[in-house]
């Protein structure tokens, strides 16, 4: 009998210009079955002569660096050998992490104060995770995507009525929100989002988005109406749900329970609105790892509302959706350039219900 080959381990690239730093994060991943360490980076310059040498699976990346910062080293390895990266930033520097995104880091991880093993022991979770989701990422979308042109519709002026559209995503998922709601721009919907991502960063998303989209965009707070020309985003660290009080819709942040697997959940989102959500509301299950949103989904079918999930040939990890589609929630599975699009023709539809709009 011939014993299966083991499988090869996760090649990691350390890139950071604290030796500190460097040396806890690798003694971090040392310890970690089926990742191994085997360069380590004291800025941009001697990183990417190592990325290009080595060919590493995933790089992590710190952005403040001399020589040559994390900023240049994206653009240069996204031209010469598109490699996920994952940025590791810290909780002062949220907005720092989305210029990243925008030039092609794959994910980032919000660095713990404390820069040695016991603060990079704390996100040791969601660091391996991460790192081990770039197994599942396309080679092709390890790349800076296209820079969107601004969306320069007005603001659509506040009014009753919205068409309700519900927006899931997690690893990948910041530009792929993006791209969905520039199709969006100066249509009557309100567009509620919960993303994968923690505290004070969903804040800098929002303030991203608002600046980026004729939208006006804000991290969410109890009692938010849904009105046309909103965007909101779920608070990390919280929980986000949809509620009637008075006869209207208005969103609700709920603290966050110790056991609770995420924060913002797409599962409490999607479970909420599939209780009191008006006709025509769509949901949307964009890239992700893990199976958030799939027990959402598959309520809001029950209720007769229709989700739709990310196909494969765009998802940056096809986790999250596939799960919905596992689940048999889903009813349509679009590319994500198709996404957009045809919420907004569903907007613009006359037709009636609880679930077609």
């Amino acid at each position: 009998m011939t014993r299966e080959k083991p499988e090869r381990p996760i090649t990691v690239l350390i890139v950071d210009d604290s030796a500190t730093n460097r040396r806890a994060l690798s003694a971090l991943l040392e310890t970690a079955p089926g990742l191994e360490v085997i360069g380590r980076a004291s800025d941009g310059e001697e990183g990417l002569k190592k990325a290009l040498q080595l060919k590493p699976d995933v790089i992590t990346l710190d952005l403040e660096m001399p020589k040559m910062d994390g900023y240049s080293f994206l653009r240069l390895l996204m031209a010469r050998a598109p490699t996920p990266v994952i940025v590791v930033s810290s909780y002062g520097h949220p907005s720092d992490v989305f210029k990243a995104l925008q030039l092609g880091a794959f994910d980032f991880v919000a660095r713990p104060s404390e820069g040695d093993e016991a603060g990079f022991s704390k996100v040791r979770a969601e660091l391996i995770e991460k790192l081990r989701a770039a197994k599942y990422m396309r080679r092709d979308e390890a790349k800076a995507p296209a820079a969107a042109p601004k969306a320069k519709a007005t603001k659509v002026p506040q009014a009753e009525g919205a068409k309700l559209v519900l927006i899931g995503a997690s690893t990948g998922g910041p530009p792929a929100v993006q791209k969905v709601l520039e199709s969006l721009v100066g249509l009557p919907v309100c567009v509620v989002v919960a993303q994968h991502m923690p505290a004070r960063f969903t804040q800098a998303f929002a303030e991203r988005l608002d600046q980026a989209l004729a939208f006006r965009v804000s991290e969410a707070k109890s009692g938010d109406p849904i009105l046309p020309g909103r965007v909101y985003i779920a608070p990390g660290g919280e929980q986000l749900e949809l509620e009637e009080r008075g006869g209207a819709l208005v969103l609700a942040v709920k603290l966050s329970a110790p056991n609770d697997a995420h924060a913002p959940s797409i599962d409490r989102l999607f479970s909420t609105a599939s209780k009191v959500a008006p006709a025509g509301t769509r949901a949307v299950v964009l890239t992700g790892m893990g199976h958030d949103g799939a027990k959402g989904a598959l309520a809001l079918k029950k209720a007769g509302f229709e989700v739709w999930a990310e196909a494969e040939s765009t998802a940056i990890v096809f986790g999250m959706p596939e799960a919905a589609i596992k689940a048999g929630a889903v009813s349509r599975t679009l590319p994500l350039e198709e996404i957009g699009p045809a919420l907004a023709r569903d907007s613009l539809s006359p037709r009636a219900g609880r679930g077609s709009g």
